[in-house]
Parts: structure tokens; C-alpha cells; sequence
């Protein structure tokens, strides 16, 4: 059992010396409150860290148990776990409460995702809490994790509730929806350059030009990124239209709603489908794009759209994935539940 490290932390194994760190959170009926044990004994610590050491020297370990500590300072301040059956583990943690609101829990919690699926490959990680314990859910959606269900009075009730049972919270991610969440990361650090539209050039390649009808500004409360509108033009008609969007997140650099939508979205008539003009208006608009400094460019689909997919086939696209749509999304809302996500490099 390697240790693991964060920016500011240590997951390491236990050791006998760790007993006073332990205690001090493991005693503690506020730290305890939603757990399913504690407050500790004395005893009761001391059989946890002996139970900690012998499985973390089993050979094929899958009991992980993790002293957390801070690297400045070499302090313990809390416990995660991770507990694997097959290709799935449960996780947990605590934290002394003079750590608390200090991102520490955030921090260790996402190492354990890492390790899981980076390490172990693991499929699936689940947590589960009291449905009262407001901060360890929110961590969860924190990292990432969906809520998958709620049961009802399935867990002896927290010290603080009159109640004999309570209400139990349980949490998941998937390893594909884990790769997801580390894409829209890196797709919102990448940087764009918008003072404001520029001057367009003409946008003609001989068979088709784009007309842009709108220049829609910026709205940073509904976190809507700048946006050109084209009409897609063959002679004198109007064939379809393009839309481009300047930017990545929409204000938000968690946001990952430009991730699933795109920068580009295309619609030919009917009538005209099936001679390329939509992949010729993605080419028009690519310098426009490369003034505001976006040399990648995502472009999504519904996963059943095979027209769609030809598109992106055609303008040589790097295919990323069949991504499931959250439930929060506009397009989840109108009945989809997987796009297919492409990035276009335009370099």
C-alpha cells in the first residue's frame, strides 16, 4: 500500500504513533454525529488502527485505509478509505473539525477517485451519507459524483435527531464519467481572446457563403459566452445556419455546459442535406474562431444523428466519446440522454 499525495497532503498507512491524532477527531461526538460508529473508546481507536495496519500489509490489499496528513506540517488531520470488491469501491473519510472548510476534504476525496480509476481501473465508486450531513453530499457533487438514490430510515439515525432511523444518500461515479469531468477541465483552461466581434471578411468558398445576421453579446448571468450567427447561403437562398460560440465555460470555469453543447452547431434544410454544405460552413467559419485564439473547437451530436456524424468524419474530427448527458442540461431537459463529443483542431 503506496501512500498518495495531493497539493497539500499525505495519504499514507497508520501507524501506533497516530493513536493521540486519531482519537482527537474519533472521540469527538461532532465529528462523529453521522457516522455509523464513535464516539470512540480508547479501545475502540486502538482496534481500528491495529484493524488499518494488518490489512494495509495484505498482499493483495483491498481495504485501504489512509492516515491523511498535511505536508507542511506533518499534522494528521482525518482518514479516508477505500474498500474494493471486483471493479467497484465504496469510499469514506472523516476530518478533524478544526480542518473543516479548508478544501482538505475535497482534496483527499478526489486523490481517491484518481487512484481508483487511474490505478485500480476500477468501473464504478460509490460513498453514501446521512441525508442530513449537508457538507459530505455537497463534497460529493463537488467531485463529481451523482446522487443515484435516496433510502428511506436505512441507517441508524445521527446523535442530534430524535428519530430512531434516518435517511441514507447514496452517491456514484463511473470511470468514463470521471475521464469526462478531467476533459471539461482541460477544455475550460484553454484561453480565448474576445475584446469584442470583429469586422468579418467575406466568407465564400465559390459554392456556398455565410451571412452573419447576429452578433449575439455575452450574457455572464445565464453564463452564455459570445456568439456568431450565419446564415448558410447558396446563390440567393438560404440553405441553413451556423452558429459559433467564443469560449469554453461561460463564465464559470466549473461549468461544463459548452463541453456538451459545443462551440459549433449546424442545421442544413432538409432539400439540401447530403452535399457537404455543412461541412463547408464549419471551414468558413474556422478563421473566425482562430482570431479569438480557439484552435480547438468541439462540436456535438445526438449519438443517433448519423448525418451529424459524417460531418465531423469529414472535417478529419477526433472523436472523444459518448458522453451521458447530466440531468441539469437544457438538452437532457428536451429528451436526449448521450451526445457524441468531437474536437476539431483548426491549426
Amino acid at each position: 500500500m503506496k501512500p498518495l499525495e495531493t497539493e497539500r497532503l499525505i495519504l499514507r498507512k497508520f501507524t501506533k504513533s497516530d493513536f493521540a491524532a486519531v482519537h482527537s477527531y474519533a472521540s469527538r461526538a461532532e465529528n462523529t454525529n453521522y457516522m455509523l460508529w464513535g464516539p470512540n473508546s480508547e479501545e475502540q481507536t486502538s482496534a481500528f488502527i491495529d484493524m488499518a495496519i494488518a490489512e494495509a500489509e495484505e498482499v493483495s490489499c483491498m481495504n485501504y485505509h489512509y492516515a491523511v496528513e498535511m505536508k507542511d506540517t506533518g499534522v494528521l488531520i482525518g482518514a479516508c478509505s477505500m474498500e474494493i470488491s471486483n471493479d467497484e469501491a465504496e469510499i469514506g473519510w472523516i476530518l478533524h473539525r478544526d480542518y473543516w472548510k479548508q478544501g482538505f476534504g475535497t482534496e483527499m476525496s478526489k486523490e481517491l477517485l484518481r487512484f481508483g480509476f487511474e490505478e485500480m481501473n476500477l468501473h464504478r465508486i460509490v460513498a453514501y451519507c446521512d441525508s442530513d450531513n449537508v457538507g459530505s453530499y455537497r463534497m460529493m457533487e463537488k467531485i463529481g459524483m451523482r446522487l443515484e438514490g435516496l433510502f428511506i430510515e436505512s441507517r441508524p439515525a445521527h446523535r442530534l435527531c430524535a428519530k430512531k432511523y434516518s435517511d441514507e444518500l447514496a452517491y456514484a461515479i463511473l470511470k468514463d464519467e470521471w475521464e469526462t469531468h478531467k476533459e471539461i477541465k482541460y477544455y475550460n483552461s484553454i484561453p480565448v481572446v474576445f475584446d469584442s466581434f470583429i469586422e468579418l471578411p467575406e466568407l465564400s468558398d465559390g459554392v456556398i457563403h455565410l451571412v452573419c445576421t447576429e452578433k449575439k453579446p455575452a450574457i455572464p448571468e445565464k453564463k452564455y459566452v459570445p456568439c456568431y450567427v450565419f446564415d448558410v447561403c447558396k446563390g440567393g437562398e438560404i440553405i441553413g445556419r451556423i452558429n459559433l460560440r467564443i469560449g469554453y465555460f461561460g463564465f464559470d470555469p466549473d461549468s461544463s455546459d459548452l463541453y456538451y453543447c459545443g462551440q459549433i452547431g449546424y442545421n442544413i434544410d432538409e432539400k439540401y442535406c447530403g452535399n457537404s454544405y455543412a461541412v463547408r460552413a464549419c471551414r468558413l467559419v474556422a478563421p473566425v474562431a482562430k482570431v479569438h485564439g480557439m484552435t480547438k473547437l468541439l462540436i456535438t451530436n445526438e449519438h443517433t444523428n448519423t448525418a451529424s456524424r459524417r460531418v465531423c468524419e469529414k472535417l478529419g474530427t477526433r472523436f472523444l466519446r459518448v458522453a451521458r448527458l447530466p440531468e441539469w442540461h437544457n438538452l437532457y431537459k428536451e429528451g436526449q440522454r448521450f451526445v457524441n463529443i468531437y474536437e476539431w483542431s483548426t491549426e
